[in-house]
């Protein structure tokens, strides 16, 4: 019997485990699902005979061990800075590992490693990053099928609130991990126009947003994500002059955003002592320029923001509970650990809400063999989570995942090594899938009169 073992039970979990629970009786797999919560691993599998729960403490090495022993495959949904210490033990166990996070520059260094053990190190296999890859790789091969020449390549994604279910002043929902939502953006971005390579640091990085329109959708606005020019040699670009990768969200996030990360909210690498009894009010006068009493830390922030008293920005953090003068309650240590508290309590989908995720790739293409010599060319998908039952992002994180685990267990997938979904036997396979699942790509085109347009990217 083979055994595939799920490390992580949270928001992203729910349609990968139901699916291979599914699975398991036919196919003769066993289901071990890990989790710090091994009461919400139980609830996720149910009372499944060939599944089983247990407790997890990924930060103990030996409970990681433990868990990953005897697998023949790993779905990895814990948060990123545990990926290498995963992959590490999966190459020593001989188990294929598939991640839903960018893959580390520590679990690239197990690659030579993983191809002496013919293991396979599966990256970025989730939504964003995942679908995006493939959808990108399918729109490329498309483009040069058609005699093309790709001049541009602008990509966003995102998840966020369905427009029917803008239920809170951010018009932002939790439906994956707060952790990650508080600390996005740490690297900054960097990203080329017109043959400029743009770099903004992350103090920046929720300042420099421009509007997307996303057909049938409306307006969003995009902020540039991590190292779009890395993805010139995953999707061999080398030759285009604009190269952007971007995460969307609703318009006025961003400039939300942007104050939690001037007053330093995101900050992951300072200890605050006795967190959990400090109220945030204090947490965030600990942050100002000046010490100031408690009874003035709003007015005090609100200068230091340069912020409206009255305006929108304010209302927000107000909202988001950090000038709350109760104790947070936190069980982490740093203020990036009270943020996702506080963010898992704010912008929790209310009963009736539902998600919407969101791919776009746009390409600048020009055909020399054409009349209309240009065209911008972009395909796009657009899926809503079920308001009673599985979210969006559950099932687009969750489904790429479950398929390419499901590849690895019939042996389906013959490669080894560090890998990503860009590679044909990888995505061509899941990507016709994903189709027949139900997911839509719709494509659209339009004629230019220039390829070379920045679309209003600054």
């Amino acid at each position: 019997m083979k055994k595939v073992v799920i490390l992580g039970a949270g928001r992203s979990a729910p349609y990968l485990i139901r699916r291979l629970v599914d699975l398991g009786p036919e196919q003769g797999w066993e289901v071990v699902v890990a989790d710090m919560d091994v009461a919400a691993a139980q609830a996720r599998i149910g009372d499944t005979p060939h599944a089983r729960a247990m407790a997890l403490d990924a930060t103990e090495e030996p409970e990681l061990a433990a868990a990953i022993k005897g697998a023949d495959v790993v779905c990895n949904l814990l948060a990123p800075r545990f990926q290498a210490a995963v992959a590490r033990h999966c190459v020593e166990e001989g188990a294929h590992m598939v991640s839903v996070s960018y893959l580390s520059d520590e679990t690239r260094e197990l690659e030579g490693w993983a191809r002496d053990q013919n293991v396979m190190l599966l990256g970025e296999m989730g939504l964003d990053p995942g679908i995006d890859h493939m959808m990108a790789m399918d729109a490329v091969e498309d483009v040069r099928a058609e005699n093309g020449k790709i001049l541009s390549f602008r990509s966003f994604g995102s998840g966020v609130p369905a427009p029917d279910s803008l239920s809170n002043p951010l018009k932002y929902l939790i439906t994956w991990n707060p952790w990650n939502v508080a600390t996005a953006g740490r690297a900054g971005a960097q990203y080329m126009v017109d043959g400029q390579i743009r770099i903004v640091p992350h103090r920046r990085l929720f300042l420099h947003t421009w509007p997307v329109e996303v057909e049938g959708v409306g307006t969003l606005e995009a902020y540039p994500n991590r190292d779009s020019l890395s993805y010139r040699d995953h999707f061999d670009l080398h030759h285009v002059k604009t190269m952007i990768r971007g995460t969307l969200r609703w318009p006025g996030f961003c400039d939300t955003w942007s104050r939690i990360v001037k007053l330093g909210l995101t900050n992951t690498g300072l200890t605050i002592p006795d967190l959990a009894e400090l109220s945030p009010r204090e947490v965030v006068g600990m942050f100002l320029p000046l010490p100031v009493p408690a009874d003035r830390v709003v007015e005090a922030a609100t200068l230091f923001l340069e912020l409206n008293p009255t305006g929108e920005v304010i209302r927000n953090l107000r909202f988001l509970g950090l000038f709350d003068q109760e104790p947070s309650g936190c069980q982490g240590h740093t203020v990036a650990d009270m943020l996702a508290h506080l963010l898992e309590q704010r912008l929790a989908p209310q009963p009736g809400d539902h998600d919407m995720v969101i791919l776009v790739h746009q390409m600048d293409v020009e055909y020399p063999d054409r009349a209309s010599a240009c065209e911008r060319v972009t395909y796009t998908m657009v899926d809503t989570g079920d308001a009673c039952g599985m979210s969006a992002m559950a099932k687009t994180v969750g489904l790429p995942t479950a398929l390419a685990a499901e590849m690895m267990l019939r042996g389906d997938l013959q490669l080894s090594g560090c890998l990503l979904p860009t590679h044909d036997a990888i995505y061509k396979p899941v990507l016709a899938q994903l189709k027949d699942e139900g997911l839509r790509f719709t494509l659209t085109r339009e004629p230019l009169e220039g390829c070379h347009k920045a679309n209003g990217v600054i």
